[in-house]
């Protein structure tokens, strides 16, 4: 049997045999956890302020080696 075949099966097996965890039942939408949300966000503005800090830093770099300041 190639392997192909053989992870074609496995793939099988295993769909049959298990459910999404993802689906096992609805978020109530109506009442967010507003902790998590916050969470959320508060990581996406501290992960773009790095990267902005950080474009800064190189920008700043590149000039003072070709001589631009």
């Amino acid at each position: 049997m190639t392997f192909s075949r053989l992870l074609s099966r496995a793939v099988l097996i295993n769909r049959a045999g298990s459910r999404s965890a993802f689906t096992s039942s609805k978020t109530d939408t109506a009442s967010p956890n507003w902790l998590q949300v916050g969470l959320a966000f508060g990581t996406a503005a501290f992960i773009w302020g790095l990267l902005f800090k950080q474009h800064s830093t190189d920008v700043h770099e590149y000039e003072v080696k070709k001589g631009l300041q």
